[in-house]
């Protein structure tokens, strides 16, 4: 008798083909024409199990070794699965279960606990040389900006400082905030590149560490600081020239918007410039992938703009530029996930066997979400002051200009130390 999950397969598979094998002998799908992939489990509960629950099962089957994929990768077979349709495979346990965490998240968006803290430790605070497996020489943990296409990942996480820098348009001598201040690689190209005073903070101890030791070790400590803040706890009094975030909203959380650009609004002077750079998606979620949610980034929320725009303008907050970034988080992705799988020994030498299939598994969904769910990045420039910014865009290839005269003098930026 075919298993739950051969009968789905057998609705969904068209375009292109799947081999399946396990303990109900091996079965093919699909009508060719696309990817070739083959499938195989090594128990009889895991196909059950993935047919009752797959936004939560597949990811946690194949890191627990029990769904392996034998011809191809799993972003091939996630790939594969999304150039088919769903909509027909969807069972009623499938909608139970998907309309359950709707309810779970909605209710823990109304009843909010300030976990924040707890959050960035889950994901940030794992082993910098976990991180130096798969990230450019800068420690860049966003969207890098494959402009023009074809550049290496390390010149394209530079040219993402750069083009955000020309947007922030920041002049010697300014006060500059960092929300999320990551590993400090721009909070030290805006000093250096701009002669601006930084204070960048992050939620994450390890993050705090690693940038202190950075900015000691370029000598920038006189105009570059790190403190363990949540942005909450900023001072009303305290006013700042420029704010810039990268890669930091999306752990905001869809009901402390309005607080978040209240607080901008607050410490932004009043013809300050801030840039937020975040990933968006088309519509509107009312629940995050479980995976993501139970394993990866819990508390993690990624918006559409639709629910971004209104709290700026309630906050007094004028939108300057928008600018939408489809396709580089995609090849970002693709970058990390291909360094990553490149060191598999030294990650499995960090933690383990399933750590390593755990993270594979969410940089090829991640990078699915781009090439296959029409996710991308937004750049939202705001002001306070109407003639805030130049009333054209041509200061930002100016300024793009002026920063690449900067980047051949600068001084090389030294290896991380372990």
């Amino acid at each position: 008798m075919a298993s739950s999950l051969r009968k789905l397969l057998a609705k969904i598979i068209r375009v292109g083909e799947l081999t399946v094998s396990g303990p109900d002998g091996m079965q093919r799908f699909g009508q060719g024409g696309g990817r070739r992939l083959s499938l195989r489990f090594t128990d009889d509960k895991a196909e059950e199990e993935l047919a009752a629950d797959p936004a939560l099962k597949l990811g946690e089957l194949f890191m627990d070794g029990r769904m392996i994929v034998e011809d191809g990768d799993i972003y091939e077979f996630l790939a594969l699965v999304k150039d088919n349709t769903l909509s027909e495979g969807l069972t009623f346990g499938m909608i139970w279960r998907g309309l359950s965490r709707m309810l779970v998240a909605q209710f823990r968006n109304r009843v909010p606990v300030n976990h924040n803290r707890r959050n960035v430790a889950h994901h940030y605070d794992l082993s910098e040389k976990l991180f130096s497996l798969f990230l450019d020489e800068d420690w860049q943990y966003s969207c890098a900006y494959f402009n023009p296409p074809g550049i290496s990942l390390d010149e394209a996480q530079l040219a993402k400082k750069r083009h955000i820098a020309a947007k922030l348009m920041p002049n010697p001598g300014q006060r500059v905030l960092e929300i999320g201040s990551g590993w400090g690689g721009m909070a030290m190209y805006l000093a250096e590149s701009s002669g601006v005073d930084v204070t960048g903070i992050t939620l994450s101890q390890e993050q705090l560490k690693i940038s202190r030791d950075r900015a000691e070790r370029r000598g920038l400590t006189d105009r570059v600081r790190f403190e363990l803040q949540d942005y909450r706890d900023l001072k009303p009094q305290t006013k700042f020239d420029r704010i810039v975030s990268v890669g930091m909203f999306e752990h905001v959380g869809r009901t402390n918007y309005s607080n978040f650009f209240g607080k901008v609004n607050e410490v932004l002077d009043d013809d300050g410039v801030m840039l937020l750079h975040s990933i968006g998606q088309p519509t509107i979620a009312y629940v995050t992938n479980p995976f993501i949610e139970k394993y990866i980034f819990p508390g993690g929320y990624i918006p559409a703009l639709s629910e971004v725009l209104p709290p700026i303008e309630k906050a007094g907050l004028l939108i300057s530029d928008i600018e939408i970034l489809p396709v580089h988080y995609g090849t970002t992705l693709r970058h990390w996930r291909e360094r990553f799988v490149a060191n598999r020994e030294r990650a499995v030498a960090l933690y383990d066997e399933r750590f390593f299939r755990m993270w594979e598994f969410y940089l090829a969904g991640s990078e699915m979400a781009f090439t296959h769910e029409n996710f991308f990045i937004f750049q939202i420039q705001l002001k306070k002051a109407r003639d805030g910014v130049p009333n054209n865009r041509d200061y930002i290839l100016e300024r793009e200009a002026a920063l690449k005269q900067f980047e051949v003098m600068r001084k090389p930026l030294e290896p991380f130390l372990f």
